[in-house]
């Protein structure tokens, strides 16, 4: 029998056209299904071949979207200075049945959209339900993704966004009012993104040596947080304080504190999973202060990736390539 793989370009997978609300509930069920225990996903091993940079492989099986395979993903915050994407990759979808490749696929945009879904995902269970504004700290491709996820979830009406670049910050403003119609109001201290907001993110680079910046104090009481960069941003204190400290995946999390971050933050009290199948409660009043650490899951990965081919194979998208 001849053997077949699908190769989808980064514009491929856009062309595709699943939308954020889509990867959401996808990511939604996943979760729920993680905290059943019916997924399968070991800690993400890697190499870092520089200061700050790595290399990961991110292997997942999700049985009920019937999608397996693995993230080989890269990050650097030097890239920038090139002209180059912080955060690159390829990821190989896989027949669970057979184990045959059955598609390979640029990984850049699936990083970028899981990860605002996971954080709307977590807002969803963590954030009070009437939350209006939301604080944005780096206004990359992350700071995009987030504010479309949020925006899916919640009727925003304040929006805030502070980056070291002012114009970075401006041409971020300007781009969501075209794509969301939301006002972006540009800040000049990380402080006016974070005080009186019901909702933050950070987005910046991970870095194992942070220098934070956010105190105690300045997330209200009844405030949700969903830092993307690990630790970067936050300081022991203001991580301490917190009602409630989650994250994505518990192991996951230990295994990076033995590789030497996260030395000043608290424990995890539960996994996103645990939440979303109700096996540990999420938000259980309006003053608890609460942060869910994210790490980036490649059951994420694996269940956007698995909605991209399947529209692709239906609207006859990509190239497909001899095995």
């Amino acid at each position: 029998m001849k053997q077949e793989l699908l190769y989808l370009s980064r514009e491929d997978v856009e062309v595709t056209g699943v939308g954020m609300a889509e990867i959401i509930e996808a990511l939604d069920e996943t979760f729920k299904e993680k905290g059943r225990g019916r997924c399968e996903m070991p800690p993400k091993p890697g190499i870092h071949p520089g200061r700050d940079s790595f290399l990961h492989a991110m292997p997942a099986y999700v049985p009920h979207l019937q999608a397996a395979g693995i993230k080989w993903v890269s990050g650097n915050p030097h890239n920038q200075d090139k002209g180059l994407p912080y955060i690159s990759g390829l990821l190989i979808l896989n027949d669970p049945e057979t184990g045959i490749p059955l598609a390979v696929m640029d990984a850049t945009w699936i990083t970028g959209k899981r990860t605002g879904a996971a954080s709307a995902v977590a807002a969803r269970y963590l954030a009070r339900k009437d939350s209006r504004s939301l604080g944005i700290i780096a206004c990359g491709v992350q700071g995009r993704s987030h504010l479309e996820a949020f925006a899916c979830l919640f009727d925003l009406k304040k929006v805030r966004a502070y980056d070291r670049s002012k114009e970075a910050a401006r041409k971020y403003a300007r781009e969501m009012y075209r794509s969301l119609k939301l006002e972006v109001e540009v800040v000049d201290s990380p402080g006016e993104a974070v005080r009186d907001m019901d909702m933050v993110v950070t987005s910046g680079p991970i870095l194992k040596d942070p220098s934070p910046t956010i105190e105690a104090g300045w997330l209200a009481p009844g405030g949700f947080a969903s830092p993307v960069d690990f630790d970067s941003y936050w300081t022991g204190p203001a991580l301490g304080e917190m009602d409630k400290l989650a994250t994505d995946d518990t192991e996951q999390m230990e295994y990076y504190r033995r590789m030497g971050y996260f030395r000043k933050t608290p424990r995890a009290y539960a996994d996103l999973g645990e939440i979303a199948a109700g096996k540990k409660p999420g938000r259980e009043n309006d003053r608890e202060r609460i942060i869910s650490l994210n790490l980036g899951l490649a059951l994420s990965d694996m269940a956007t990736a698995g909605l991209i081919y399947k529209k692709a194979r239906d609207m006859g998208i990509g190239r497909v390539l001899p095995m």
